[in-house]
């Protein structure tokens, strides 16, 4: 079983084809393991149950994600966002929405993301976003 940190850097990965791609997620998902299978490796590589959860579990709330994200990014349009940067945030919103992980956990996985595949200037923004949807998420319960 992967950690769960690694099952958010292959969801990730996995949100990035399907927005910039248009590709389904079962396609995305399928090419995703594809890609760890070789003729090397006749094994076939185990499910990452965490990492198929955050994808379709981020794709099935979509809307309402995108509704957060543009509420409360002053001055930035959804597709005008950096691709990496609006799949981290989808990601991240959906764990706070939904997820018994600690908002600390989920906010600073989200900002390691940001790090790794985006930049100092995203890490900022990110947090700021983040930041003022867990405030809003705090009174309301989760979604299960």
């Amino acid at each position: 079983m992967a950690s769960r940190h690694r099952s958010r850097h292959r969801a990730i990965q996995i949100l990035f084809q399907c927005d910039l791609r248009k590709i389904s997620m079962e396609e995305a998902i399928a090419a995703y393991y594809e890609s760890l299978y070789s003729e090397e490796n006749e094994k076939k590589p185990p499910r990452d149950g965490f990492m198929e959860e955050l994808v379709k579990g981020t794709l099935a709330q979509a809307p309402e994600i995108d509704r957060r994200i543009v509420q409360h990014s002053e001055n930035w349009r959804l597709e005008r966002m950096p691709a990496v940067d609006r799949n981290i945030l989808r990601m991240a919103i959906y764990e706070l929405m939904t997820q018994k992980n600690p908002p600390a956990v989920v906010i600073d996985e989200a900002l390691d993301l940001s790090r790794r595949f985006s930049g100092d200037e995203s890490v900022s923004f990110v947090n700021g976003v983040l930041d003022a949807i867990r405030k809003d998420l705090q009174s309301v319960p989760k979604v299960e």
